[in-house]
């Protein structure tokens, strides 16, 4: 190695940001294994050996490591204490002496080596560069350009890096268009063998979340806040909202003005119905709420079994509980509380059916 070559391995070190310690040292490590499958031999000293690069003028040197000894029994790793001092009066017992073994024309072997190190570093700085950059989008959006569809996995680009939507993670019935730009939620990111690998959704509900954190100031700025979200993707989701200002309405907030707002991200998700709920601390009330469009008539809420029973108009009970039972689901999911609706005429039929039954068994004491 020369000057030259060292001057471009610093430049590349300021390019790529690679550690210009760790890359020498990377180096060293493989002229030491490159000495010892060239020049070892069962008479040299090649057993314990460094390698020193200068990192001014590229110099390398070998050097053959021995213990400095009182009786030497094996010469291939052990120095006398009358020899070590030889050649410097500094050595004592237990040290450990350097002594100078570099081959003929090692510098063009080293050159050589240098060259695949340095690739090999450069596209592991690459990997970690795309894996740090990702990994601060994890649980954030990111938009990606759909590349094409095989089987049942979407392509995508995100630029640096490749990654697909798995069957479970797209919003059913939605097409995929070449070169389309789409939103997509970061599940996960993590550095593989091949580097950054990267889970993105469609479905998941930390999609919706995101969504409306870009579309409504008062949530990005925290005075609207998102307690919980319930989904069931390409369908329907529920959002429970909360204002931290009592001046500030957390549903006119996230509809927006004429709707704006929330169309927007109806639109992104292709026509996904969306239930703005107000949040309260209230169990009764909070459940209530969760269960719009329906109008709730009364809620008993048992705070030990986290179940609620809940009483409606008879007209809105299939309302309340929504095709195949679909907006009970989502209110289950939204409040964390079983939910159990029934008509009015239903709970007065139990409350008659009730009272017969206690008449008959006081008629039969008595």
């Amino acid at each position: 190695m020369n000057e030259e070559f060292i001057g471009a391995l610093k430049e590349i070190v300021k390019e790529k940001g690679i550690s210009e310690e760790l890359l020498f040292t990377t180096i060293e490590d493989a002229l030491v294994a490159a000495y010892k499958k060239n020049y070892a031999g069962p008479t040299t000293s090649a057993q314990n050996v460094k390698v020193n690069i200068n990192r001014e003028n590229g110099e390398i040197r070998v050097y053959a490591q021995k213990v400095v000894v009182e009786d030497v029994y094996d010469p291939i790793t052990e120095i006398s204490l009358e020899e070590a001092k030889s050649i410097s009066p500094r050595y004592d017992l237990d040290d450990i002496v350097d002594l100078e073994v570099t081959p003929k024309n090692f510098g063009r072997v080293a050159a050589q080596l240098a060259k695949g190190v340095v690739t090999q570093r450069i596209r592991e700085a690459e990997r970690n560069a795309i894996y740090t950059e990702l990994k601060e989008l994890e649980y954030d959006i990111i938009t990606g350009t759909v590349l094409r569809k095989d089987k049942n996995n979407v392509f995508i680009n995100l630029g640096r890096i490749e990654t697909t939507i798995g069957p479970n993670e797209q919003i059913p019935g939605e097409e995929y268009k070449f070169n389309e730009k789409v939103k997509l939620y970061v599940v996960e990111v993590k550095n593989g063998s091949k580097g950054a690998q990267i889970t993105v959704s469609r479905t998941h509900p930390g999609l919706v979340k995101r969504l409306f954190e870009l579309e409504v100031p008062e949530i990005y700025n925290g005075v609207v806040e998102i307690k919980s979200i319930s989904r069931e993707a390409g369908s329907r989701s529920k959002i429970a909202v909360h204002s931290n200002d009592e001046n500030v309405d957390p549903m006119g907030a996230c509809v927006g003005p004429k709707g704006a707002r929330v169309q927007k991200i109806v639109d992104e998700l292709k026509g996904e119905k969306i239930d703005i709920i107000k949040w309260s601390k209230n169990p009764e009330e909070f459940i209530a709420a969760s269960l719009s469009p329906a109008k709730v008539l009364e809620v008993t809420a048992d705070e030990e079994t986290k179940s609620a029973k809940v009483v409606v108009d008879d007209n809105q009970l299939s309302l309340a509980i929504g095709k195949e039972g679909q907006n009970v689901r989502l209110a289950a999911k939204l409040t964390n509380w079983k939910i159990d609706i029934k008509s009015k005429s239903q709970v007065e039929s139990l409350k008659e059916n009730t009272d017969i039954d206690e008449a008959i068994e006081n008629e039969s004491v008595e």
